[in-house]
């Protein structure tokens, strides 16, 4: 898989993945050892340490060691610009389809209006 470049590609692309996901679920409720966010998941401990550098990587978690443990903690901060454009393109597409609503209303004749229950057409199962 080809590696993002920018940080908004990069909390994407970690995000794609559902173990990565379920990775960030679990650091949600507090801090973990690595061995316990790997315990839930049926997957060796190389492909958990690749998981956590790609979410470290997209700045979404970060890792200490703290004696002989590798510790885990989400960095909140970093979903801050996905969450952003997300808004941004969610009220863009609401926007659109909006439009498109008041398009489809001036398409239907003035004295029909939206489908009653007695008027609209039956499917059958």
């Amino acid at each position: 898989m080809k590696q993002a470049t920018d940080p908004l590609s990069r909390v994407f692309q970690a995000l794609g993945d559902p173990t990565r996901r379920g990775i960030l679920e679990r650091l949600s409720s507090g801090e973990a050892t690595v061995g316990e966010l790997a315990e839930p998941f049926e997957i060796s401990a190389p492909a958990i340490s690749q998981h956590l550098r790609v979410l470290e990587g997209a700045g979404l978690i970060e890792r200490s060691t703290r004696a002989q443990w590798r510790v885990c903690s989400i960095h909140p901060e970093a979903f801050d610009e996905a969450t952003a454009w997300i808004e941004t393109n969610r009220a863009l597409w609401q926007s659109q389809f909006d439009r498109l609503d008041d398009v489809l209303a001036g398409l239907r004749p003035p004295h029909e209006g939206p489908p009653t229950p007695s008027t609209a057409p039956r499917h059958e199962e």
